[in-house]
């Protein structure tokens, strides 16, 4: 192995929640009047911790969203989570793979604490995170692309940032690792190769990664 710590993006690398979580999205700030689009909130929101969502309207219009606009967001995503939601292809068996082989890994989320386990029980991999390999943006001050969260996952689980790799699908995520000092793979099912600027190396299946985190070929950008 030749990282101390894989730290693991939720959203789109474990759990196949960027399509439903950004189609809802987009629905609730076109129904708010804003109009969005679903490829414009995988643009603009991907990646990213649900400050950014009020930032950006605020910037773009002058106008809040409203005071319960996270509960009411998250309340659809969650009931869609337990309808729809699946591991992302390969996981299950990647992370088996690493428990066995005493590999640490963890996981740091934009999402809040209550979506990464809602969306791992509905996905069926909550066996594989215990409370001490979960963290959240709100854990820390800034989110995504800010290297706060990794940085802080990485003391927690008692590693040098250079010791880390980082497991990514986003851009705001892949800035954000870079910005740890930290390695990082980027996932391209979500995001086309051009727009994960930086990354260590690129896989498009779950079943590349082990390979890539052991010293095999990788795809450099």
């Amino acid at each position: 192995m030749r990282y101390d710590l894989v730290i693991f993006d939720n959203d789109g690398v474990l759990v196949d929640s960027e399509p439903l979580s950004n189609r809802h999205l987009a629905a609730y700030l076109t129904e708010l009047g804003h109009p969005t689009t679903y490829e414009d909130s995988i643009r603009d929101y991907m990646g990213s911790a649900m400050h950014r969502v009020h930032d950006l309207i605020e910037e773009r219009t002058g106008q809040r969203l409203p005071a319960d606009f996270d509960d009411v967001f998250h309340a659809r995503v969650f009931a869609a989570f337990e309808r729809e939601l699946k591991p992302v292809l390969g996981v299950a068996d990647m992370l088996e793979k690493l428990t066995a082989d005493g590999v640490p890994y963890c996981v740091a989320s934009s999402g809040s604490h209550e979506r990464i386990r809602v969306g791992h029980r509905a996905a069926g991999l909550d066996r594989f995170f215990d409370d001490s390999r979960i963290f959240s943006s709100q854990d820390v001050g800034r989110g995504k692309p800010a290297p706060d969260l990794f940085l802080h996952a990485a003391e927690r689980m008692g590693t040098a940032p250079d010791r880390c790799v980082v497991v990514e699908d986003s851009p705001l995520g892949v800035q954000a690792a870079v910005a740890a000092g930290m390695d990082v793979y980027g996932f391209t099912a979500m995001s086309p190769a051009e727009k994960l600027t930086g990354v260590t190396g690129l896989f498009g299946d779950m079943r590349e990664l082990l390979p890539l985190l052991t010293g095999g070929d990788s795809a450099e950008n």
